[in-house]
């Protein structure tokens, strides 16, 4: 026998790994190019004919209204109370002069976009994922061209859940905002004019183009990943045992966790 002919458990180990890998790198890539293609049509006015436009209303009103009063009240439920643990805290060690100045850094530009992101995920747009592939088994569905199936049908559902996050992070952003205020000041004008400077001095060039982008990219990621991950009509990419929720919820928080990185590096390095 051989040399070439055995094979020891650490090849088939590699080449376990090797096949594993090189899977989930054409998948990214398929993920990617479809991510591409969907904002193509999104800038393109050729895509946005009546039909389409009416759809896409319908699908933003039904991602966007039934999130706004939950996120709302949970947002202002738990940023109440990380504001008041931030001031008592800073408060007992003598630095209550930084405390509104960490609650803006902390709870708006870090904590409420990926809240929103997580949030819109969870409620919006993984149902969507499941519900697209409901579609993909239609009988005469399977006929569809791929750029048919991505304005048609992944298209309008991608940006009504990217225009949800966008939503959300600027309504909790300014109830953040004026609930930081009244713990501190309450119902006083006077504190109001240090308090308008010190947003200011928080909200830097640098720092608001990073949160800008910071939650643009929460906001796409949510949008388009855990829907681009059903695959099209004529090239599905999971198995018939493969949870389409699962699979969209582990793509997509390992972008947001790569968002995340790299505007704590753009805000603090």
């Amino acid at each position: 026998m051989g040399a070439a002919a055995v094979t020891t458990p650490q090849h088939t180990v590699a080449q376990r790994w090797a096949q594993a890998l090189l899977g989930r790198a054409r998948n990214a890539a398929r993920v990617t190019q479809d991510t591409a293609l969907l904002l193509a049509l999104a800038a393109s006015p050729a895509t946005h004919t009546p039909a389409r436009r009416a759809r896409l209303a319908q699908q933003v009103v039904r991602a966007t209204l039934p999130q706004l009063p939950w996120f709302t009240v949970l947002a202002a439920l738990a940023g109440l109370v990380l504001i008041r643990i931030v001031v008592v805290t800073a408060q007992s060690y003598g630095l209550s002069q930084f405390a509104l100045e960490m609650v803006v850094r902390v709870l708006v530009l870090e904590l409420l976009p990926l809240s929103a992101a997580l949030f819109v995920a969870l409620r919006c747009t993984l149902p969507l994922a499941s519900e697209l592939r409901r579609l993909q088994v239609k009988p005469g569905q399977p006929g569809l061209v791929p750029i048919d199936w991505l304005a048609d049908e992944v298209l309008p559902r991608a940006l009504a859940g990217l225009f949800a996050v966008l939503l959300l992070v600027a309504l909790s952003g300014v109830l953040a905002l004026v609930m930081a205020y009244l713990v501190v000041h309450g119902l006083s004008p006077w504190g109001l004019d240090g308090y308008t400077r010190m947003v200011g001095r928080v909200f830097s060039p640098a720092v608001t183009l990073v949160f800008v982008l910071k939650t643009l990219a929460c906001a796409l990621a949510v949008g388009t990943v855990p829907l681009v991950s059903v695959g099209g009509p004529v090239r599905p990419t999971n198995g018939p045992g493969t949870s389409v929720e699962l699979l969209g919820l582990v793509r997509m928080t390992g972008v947001l966790l790569m968002v995340e990185v790299v505007s704590l590096v753009g805000n603090y390095y």
